[in-house]
């Protein structure tokens, strides 16, 4: 985390240092340049991740299904959600070499990879990431993963193969996590509440909020 702020700081003293172009065409330039990527995409990720728990807290603090704010739950979906961009940014850089152009054939090669492969990965990363701060972290990772892996699974599905069209025909390689996180603020709120229920019956099988 506190490279990441060094990071961040070294990049908008850069901005500032460069010439009369506007500001915030400045910080895109350098945010999504080769240099600055992959910190631009993990600080997204971390971003509407907390986000998207903030969000599923105060709803649930307005129906009283929660006393109060935790923030030690956000910092941990924060830290979810840098693990999540690691993995998101490096996978789009793999995927965008081992199959390269826009054809409809590429693009439904991509897809079956991103939902096959990838998206199985990034839901254990995600159960994973914060069973860390849990007291038996195996013990309540393997139960997370039975209890709950196909709910988030089958929501992925009903989510992302039509918004991964559009990422893969029409995108660059450095806009699909920004991509990917713009459409996934719903899905990361649903995520929240899929984590945090003890009971996934009370969630509705028929919820569409839509990360790979």
């Amino acid at each position: 985390m506190q490279s990441l702020g060094i990071t961040w700081r070294k990049l908008v003293t850069s901005v500032r240092a460069s010439g009369p172009v506007s500001h915030f065409k400045r910080i895109l330039k350098v945010a999504f340049s080769d240099k600055y990527l992959f910190y631009t995409n993990v600080t997204i990720s971390m971003g509407l991740s907390s986000l998207g728990d903030i969000c599923e807290q105060h709803y649930e603090i307005y129906i009283d299904q929660q006393e109060k704010f935790d923030i030690k739950r956000t910092m941990h979906m924060a830290f979810s959600g840098v693990a999540v961009g690691v993995l998101c940014h490096n996978w789009y850089k793999v995927l965008d070499k081992l199959i390269v152009g826009k054809t409809l054939d590429m693009v439904a090669k991509k897809l079956f990879l991103d939902q096959m492969v990838f998206s199985p990965i990034m839901i254990v990363t995600f159960f994973g990431s914060l069973a860390l701060f849990e007291e038996n972290p195996l013990e309540n990772f393997k139960e997370e993963v039975k209890d709950k892996f196909v709910t988030l699974y089958r929501a992925e599905w009903m989510v992302w193969p039509p918004a991964q069209i559009v990422n893969f025909y029409f995108l660059p390689t450095r806009y699909r996590v920004l991509y990917d996180n713009t459409i996934s603020l719903g899905y990361d709120v649903y995520t929240s509440q899929v984590k945090h229920n003890k009971s996934l019956k009370s969630i509705p099988k028929d919820s569409k909020n839509g990360s790979s």
